[in-house]
C-alpha cells in the first residue's frame, strides 16, 4: 500500500491534468509512485480495491485513464498481461526494459542511446520500438551458500 506521502504528491500531479481528481486515480496513481516495479492490474487491484473499495473496472479505467494523460505507461510481458508504471523524466517515451524469466517482474531501465535504426519494407512506417532485456533478477539470482568457518579450538 502506498504512503500519505505518495497520496499527496499523486493528487498534485493529478490536478495538473485539469481533470477531476477521484479517490481512485489518486489511491492507483500512488500505489504506481511507491512501487519500484510495473504491476498489473490484478496486482494493483489486489493491493488496494478491498481497503479501498474500489472494483476492478474502476481500476482497469484509472490504469487506462492515467496512461492517455501520459502519467503513467504500460509495457506487455511474455504473458501478454499489461504492466503498468509511472511515466518519469528517466523513463518517458521509450525506454528499454527488464524482464525476469523466474518471477515475471518487469522493471524500467536507464534511458539508452538512440535505438538503432530498423530497415522496415517499403511503406510501412514505424510508430514505436519496444525494448525488453529478458533474464533473471538480482532477487531471483540463485545465491551461493556461505562458506561455513570452522572456529579454531
Amino acid at each position: 500500500m502506498s504512503s500519505p506521502k505518495h497520496e499527496i504528491e499523486a493528487e498534485a500531479i493529478l490536478r495538473q491534468t485539469g481533470s477531476r481528481v477521484t479517490r481512485g486515480r489518486v489511491v492507483v496513481l500512488a500505489l504506481l509512485l511507491h512501487t519500484n516495479r510495473a504491476l498489473t492490474h490484478g496486482e494493483v487491484h489486489a493491493q488496494i480495491g478491498r481497503s479501498e473499495r474500489i472494483d476492478r473496472v474502476t481500476v482497469y479505467r484509472v490504469l487506462d485513464w492515467l496512461t492517455q494523460q501520459g502519467i503513467a505507461h504500460r509495457v506487455s510481458a511474455d504473458d501478454r498481461v499489461w504492466r503498468f508504471t509511472v511515466e518519469t523524466a528517466e523513463h518517458s517515451g521509450t525506454h528499454p526494459h527488464f524482464q525476469c524469466n523466474a518471477c515475471g517482474n518487469v522493471i524500467c531501465l536507464e534511458e539508452t542511446a538512440d535505438v538503432p535504426p530498423v530497415a522496415l519494407p517499403a511503406g510501412f512506417r514505424g510508430d514505436e520500438v519496444e525494448l525488453t532485456v529478458k533474464g533473471i533478477c538480482a532477487y531471483c539470482l540463485p545465491r551461493k551458500p556461505r562458506p561455513i568457518r570452522k572456529r579454531a579450538s
